[in-house]
């Protein structure tokens, strides 16, 4: 292929040509021939001029041929150049609106069930795999430390975080303490590192060992143990995938093999949350058609995604996951309000 062919563009008719054959693979999941393009009425041309005009986009690498028969299907790159040249998207519907409204609106913010519950409405409603991450947390801050001897050389510890979230921790210790051997240390805690971030509190801690008794550095192993766990916890991206077995419904997925590599994906988690990622920084809707996801898995699938807010700014992802020939102009609209709705619900 040469360069000149490339960057050629297709003509307008070749556009209408293409964007029928998207339609109709949208809709129908079958490769479809010059005949059968030659009895829409928006066109009067005859099968053989829709051939050539067919075998021209062939060769701009918009459509395929997945068997030996005339017919075609889209490429990522049709349905690339469709989606940013041709696509006309359609308003969402008035019961899908109303659905996801008062799933946006019923929900409590920064929690797995926000993500369970708008995954599982994307899901319900465009018929897709619903895909939301779980809100990101504010930075922890250290609002009060406490430690209560419990039995077995176990330690329960009472972390306030921020203004009253409260994690309890319980931590084995190599010997047993008493309740002024811990009220030591909770009070050096509080004394020194109230309102500072867990990172902080862990950093500076480790310096402090070098300056106390070896009583206290016991304590403070332990302190800095928990300071990590806080910030695992923080750091702990997850998702929810809802609506997995509708991608079942699709013949180009429905291969046991590639269905479960897909949802060994989605378990796993950790190429998914690079690829949404991608998102989160952006304020638009973002659409990776099959190989655009740069992952080999997600061949096959198109995602479309957009970040969700609140009033410090983006905290969250949600999308949709399904083949490369979903129903663009229906589903963008959607993912697009339900992030405006949640948003607007978490501010």
């Amino acid at each position: 292929m040469t360069e000149k062919t490339k960057t050629k563009l297709p003509s307008d008719r070749a556009k209408k040509i293409l964007s029928a054959i998207i339609d109709n693979y949208i809709e129908e999941g079958i490769p479809i021939g010059s005949k059968k393009l030659a009895t829409y009425n928006r066109f009067d041309l005859s099968p053989a001029t829709i051939r050539n005009v067919m075998s021209d986009l062939e060769n701009l690498g918009f459509l395929s041929s997945p068997h030996t028969s005339s017919g075609r299907i889209p490429t990522p790159k049709g349905y690339r150049f469709f989606i940013d040249r041709l696509l006309q998207l359609q308003p969402v519907a008035d019961d899908q609106f109303t659905s996801i409204q008062e799933t946006v609106t019923q929900t409590k913010s920064n929690s797995k069930d926000l993500a369970t519950n708008v995954s599982s409405t994307l899901s319900a409603v465009t018929q897709l795999a619903g895909i939301v991450t779980v809100p990101k947390k504010q930075e922890s801050t250290l609002k009060e430390i406490d430690f209560i001897p419990l039995s077995e050389k176990r330690v329960l510890a009472i972390v306030v975080i921020n203004d009253s979230e409260v994690e309890n921790k319980i931590l084995q210790m190599k010997r047993d303490y008493t309740r002024e051997e811990l009220q030591i240390s909770s009070n050096f805690i509080n004394q020194n590192y109230v309102g500072k971030s867990f990172e902080y509190i862990k950093n500076d801690l480790v310096d402090q060992l070098k300056e106390t008794s070896e009583l206290a550095q016991s304590l403070m192993n332990d302190i800095i143990s928990i300071a990590d766990e806080v910030l695992i916890t923080q750091k702990t991206e997850e998702y929810v995938v809802s609506g997995e077995n509708k991608l079942m419904d699709f013949d180009e997925l429905a291969d046991v093999k590639r269905l479960k590599q897909l949802f060994n994906a989605f378990n796993e988690k950790q190429q998914l949350l690079q690829l949404l990622d991608k998102s989160i920084s952006t304020s638009n809707i973002q659409i990776f058609i099959g190989e655009e996801s740069g992952y080999k898995i997600l061949d096959n699938c198109s995602l479309i995604t957009a970040p969700y807010t609140n009033e410090e700014g983006s905290i969250g992802v949600l999308g949709v996951i399904g083949p490369t020939r979903i129903a663009y102009q229906k589903v963008i609209p959607i993912v697009d309000i339900t992030a405006k709705l949640l948003s607007q619900s978490l501010k």
